[in-house]
């Protein structure tokens, strides 16, 4: 087994094969009057491969919230994006809308991430935060906004769990 930060790669009779690590848990968190969040030790334990590296920060495109991915996560992103013809005016929209308020952040000796002014409104965040791990990356919510939107988003969360993983073991074949 070799550590590669969040993936982690079997060697099983000479062939190599990766598996997803995720990220785990939603922590309440306040942001400073710069626009800094000190992020948990138990997700910096999570993140230990990854701190001495730029993370990716933008506007998530579903919810009004922002998403963090480590370096190594976005750039699996941004290859199935480049992979658009951009020749398709759909899929430039798209590429634009998708990069738009992209930033890279690094922390600071205190681990802490600075979140710039135009994300911070985008999201409509003040200063009691969620940093939610969503997989492979975290998101940042407006606390109030975050408690909200799990009371309000999906009603009948057993319905919506048999739509998407249902047929997941039928999907893998």
């Amino acid at each position: 087994m070799v550590n590669c930060g969040l993936k982690v790669l079997y060697s099983a009779q000479n062939k190599c094969f990766s598996v997803m690590v995720s990220l785990i848990g939603t922590y309440q968190c306040k942001i400073d009057f710069k626009g800094r969040i000190k992020i948990p030790t138990p997700l910096q334990k999570q993140l230990l491969n990854f701190l001495s590296k730029p993370f990716v920060v933008k506007r998530s495109v579903f919810n009004k919230c922002i998403e963090v991915y480590p370096l190594e996560e976005w750039n699996v992103i941004v290859n199935q994006v480049n992979s658009l013809n951009r020749f398709v005016k759909k899929n430039n929209d798209f590429i634009r809308l998708f990069n738009a308020g992209v930033k890279l952040v690094d922390l600071d000796s205190n681990n802490r991430m600075l979140i710039s002014k135009d994300l911070l409104q985008f999201a409509d965040i003040d200063k009691n935060i969620v940093l939610s791990s969503s997989v492979n990356m975290i998101e940042v919510w407006d606390r109030d906004k975050y408690e909200n939107k799990l009371l309000t988003s999906t009603p009948d969360f057993s319905k919506l769990a048999e739509e998407v993983m249902g047929d997941i073991n039928k999907n893998q074949n």
